[in-house]
C-alpha cells in the first residue's frame, strides 16, 4: 500500500499555487444555494434574505415630532425673539401613540412629545428649551430657522413600494429593525449551508477519553464547529477516523452525501498515512488544489464532486487548519450561503507594534490582535511561539498579519497588511 501511494503521489502532485489563485479557484467551484425556507422574523438573525423585501408602509408612518416641545404654525412664530417673545395659547397635549383629534388654529399651540403624530395645522416644532410656559400660554423665545423644523415628514425616510432590502442581504441588528418596522413577521431566507467535519489520525482521541502517551486530543472538531456556526453554517460532526484507507473512504462517502462542504483535518500531506487525495480521486472527486504557498496551511486539498459538494482537506495542525478556514473557506461559505457582493478578505493596513519575520518563501500569516492604542489601531503579536501546532497562544486572536512572498521582515512601527477575523 505504501509503495502504491508513493507512486500515486509522484504522478498526481500539483504545483503549489498562490493564495490569490487558490481563492479564485475555490470561489469558482462554489455555487450559491438556491433552496429557501420561510421563517419567523425572531429566528432570522444571521440568515440571508432570499427575496427582495418591499414595504407597504411609508416611514415615518405619518408626520411626527422629532423633539419634546410645542407644535405651532410657522407663520405665527417666524418673527419672535428673546426680547419680543410670541405668546400662544396651549389648546392640547399630544403624547406619542394617539391620533390627534384637534386642529391647531392661528395663535394656538399644542404641547407635544417626541414621536407624537402632528395634528392638523401644525407644521413646525419649537423645542422645549426655546419656550417658557406660563399657565395656559407658552412664550416662544426663539423663532424656528425654517418651516418644518423638528418635523419628521411622512415617507421622508422611505416610501411604500420601494426596495427595503435586497436578496442576498445578511440579516443583522439593523436589518432586523428594518424588517420589524415594515411588519415583516415572516421572511424568506436561503437554507443554511451544511458542513461536515471529520478528523483523521490514529493518534487522536476525544475530550472524554484518557490521554495516553503519544496521543493527541482532537481540538479541530471543536474549532471548526465554532467556525462554521459563526459563519452561518450547520456543522455535522462525523468524529475521528483512523488512518485506514477503507475507513476513511467510508467516512468521506458519508460526508459528501450529507453536506454541501466537507472539512477534514489531517491526511493531506505527503506522509505514509496521508490517503485523502487518493481516496477523493477514487470516489470521483476532481482535485483543483493540493498545495498553497501559505504558511501555515501549505497542505490544502480542494476537490469537487458531481453532486456539488466541495471538499476541503485541511492540515491537521490546529493553527494551520484555522488559518486555512479564515483565509479561504470563509469566503467560500459566504458565497455558498447566498450573500451577494464581493467575496474578498477583510484587509486593513496598520502599524505593527512588534518586529515581524518570515522566511519569505510563502505568504506568511502571523497571529495576534488588533488593538486601539492612543486613537490608532496597532497589530499586537501573540506571545509565545508562532508554531502551527501551538494553539495555546491563538487565544484572543482577532487578526492575522500578512507578510507577502519575498518579504522577510517588518520592523516595529512599520505598516503591515492585516486580515481581520471579525464578521
Amino acid at each position: 500500500m505504501a509503495i502504491y501511494i508513493f507512486f500515486w503521489r509522484i504522478q498526481n502532485t500539483m504545483t503549489m499555487i498562490s493564495v490569490q489563485e487558490a481563492q479564485k479557484i475555490i470561489l469558482d467551484l462554489v455555487t450559491s444555494l438556491q433552496e429557501t425556507e420561510t421563517i419567523d422574523l425572531d429566528q432570522a438573525t444571521g440568515r440571508i434574505l432570499a427575496e427582495t423585501v418591499t414595504g407597504d408602509l411609508d416611514f415615518p408612518y405619518w408626520d411626527n415630532s422629532a423633539m419634546d416641545g410645542y407644535g405651532v404654525r410657522f407663520e405665527d412664530v417666524n418673527e419672535g425673539n428673546t426680547n419680543q417673545p410670541i405668546s400662544l395659547k396651549i389648546v392640547a397635549e399630544i403624547p406619542a401613540g394617539i391620533k390627534p383629534e384637534i386642529s391647531i388654529q392661528s395663535g394656538e399651540a399644542c404641547r407635544i412629545f417626541t414621536g407624537a403624530m402632528l395634528p392638523d395645522g401644525v407644521d413646525t416644532i419649537i423645542m422645549q428649551e426655546n419656550t417658557q410656559q406660563q399657565g395656559k400660554q407658552v412664550l416662544v423665545l426663539s423663532s424656528p430657522k425654517y418651516c418644518g423644523e423638528f418635523v419628521r415628514k411622512k415617507g421622508n425616510f422611505y416610501q411604500a413600494g420601494e426596495i427595503l432590502l435586497s436578496a442576498g442581504t445578511k440579516i443583522n441588528e439593523p436589518e432586523m429593525a428594518i424588517l420589524a418596522t415594515a411588519q415583516c413577521s415572516k421572511v424568506t431566507v436561503y437554507r443554511r449551508p451544511r458542513v461536515a467535519i471529520l478528523s483523521t489520525g490514529n493518534e487522536l482521541i476525544t475530550t472524554t477519553q484518557k490521554l495516553e502517551p503519544g496521543q493527541i486530543i482532537d481540538s479541530n472538531q471543536y474549532a471548526l464547529k465554532a467556525f462554521i456556526l459563526k459563519n452561518g453554517g450547520i456543522p455535522i460532526s462525523l468524529g475521528i477516523v483512523e488512518d485506514e484507507p477503507n475507513l476513511i473512504k467510508e467516512k468521506i462517502i458519508e460526508a459528501i452525501n450529507c453536506a454541501d462542504f466537507v472539512l477534514s483535518t489531517g491526511g493531506v500531506s505527503v506522509g505514509d498515512y496521508d490517503y485523502i487525495d487518493q481516496i477523493l480521486e477514487e470516489l470521483g472527486g476532481k482535485i483543483s488544489i493540493s498545495s498553497v504557498a501559505m504558511k501555515p496551511g501549505k497542505p490544502l486539498t480542494v476537490a469537487k464532486f458531481d453532486n456539488g459538494c466541495v471538499y476541503f482537506g485541511l492540515p491537521g495542525n490546529p493553527v494551520s487548519a484555522l488559518v486555512g478556514c479564515w483565509r479561504l473557506v470563509k469566503l467560500a461559505l459566504y458565497k455558498l450561503s447566498g450573500i451577494k457582493g464581493d467575496y474578498k478578505p477583510q484587509l486593513i493596513t496598520v502599524k505593527s507594534n512588534h518586529d515581524l519575520s518570515s522566511q519569505g518563501k510563502r505568504e506568511t500569516y502571523i497571529w495576534g490582535q488588533l488593538k486601539l492604542v492612543n486613537g490608532e489601531y496597532l497589530f499586537i503579536l501573540a506571545k509565545g511561539q508562532q508554531n502551527s501546532a501551538n494553539l495555546i497562544n491563538l487565544g484572543f486572536t482577532n487578526a492575522l498579519a500578512i507578510l507577502p512572498i519575498g518579504v522577510t521582515k517588518i520592523k516595529q512601527g512599520e505598516t503591515v497588511t492585516v486580515l481581520m477575523l471579525c464578521n
